[in-house]
């Protein structure tokens, strides 16, 4: 394992690159890796479409990321499909990239396979949708299934496996790194 030092702070994840000193050099090098066919760069330049209101751009964006394997892309591409945003509203469209960003082990994209599951009242599929996305990190998930069972269609087994799953995977993230990106 790389070890951490201040320099490190500095560059990027992926490429060890220095981060840009500038909006115009940052706009270079993303640009470039976009050409590159790097899922993370389309996927960020599709997030900076879609909040610009551009949702052809962003569409075209998050499908090739999508199609490159970024499971955010395909959470992205399910919102868009949900909410209508530059495409047409489309139920299997939105469910398809949902399940491909859960197969995926987005946590987001498995909540909402959930919520879903539980607006058509198929709550035994929701819970063990929730129950997923808790073992995954997801705090929403939690929230769901302490109302589930409290409610009484979730099993105290079942809701006390999803909490030490959840416990386990926040105490995964935890590193000297974030930390110190949670101070700056």
């Amino acid at each position: 394992m790389r070890q951490f030092d201040e320099r490190s702070a500095l560059e990027c994840p992926f490429c060890r690159q220095l981060y840009a000193k500038s909006e115009e050099e940052d706009h270079r090098q993303k640009k470039k890796r976009c050409e590159a066919n790097d899922p993370f760069a389309l996927r960020e330049e599709g997030r900076t479409h879609f909040v610009d209101g551009d949702y052809e751009r962003a569409f075209e964006y998050w499908a090739k990321a999508a199609e490159l394997g970024d499971m955010d892309a395909h959470c992205g591409l399910s919102l868009m499909y949900r909410d209508g945003h530059g495409v047409e509203k489309d139920k299997g469209k939105e469910t398809y990239h949902f399940e491909e960003a859960a197969i995926g082990g987005h946590p987001d994209a498995r909540h909402m396979l959930g919520c879903n599951e539980g607006e058509n009242v198929r709550l035994d599929r929701a819970v063990k949708h929730w129950i997923i996305a808790a073992k995954l990190g997801d705090d929403e998930s939690i929230e769901r299934l302490k109302e589930g069972f409290k409610f009484g269609y979730v099993r105290k087994e079942d809701f006390a496996t999803a909490l030490r799953g959840h416990q386990a995977a926040v105490d995964a993230t935890k590193s000297p790194q974030r930390e110190l990106a949670e101070k700056r």
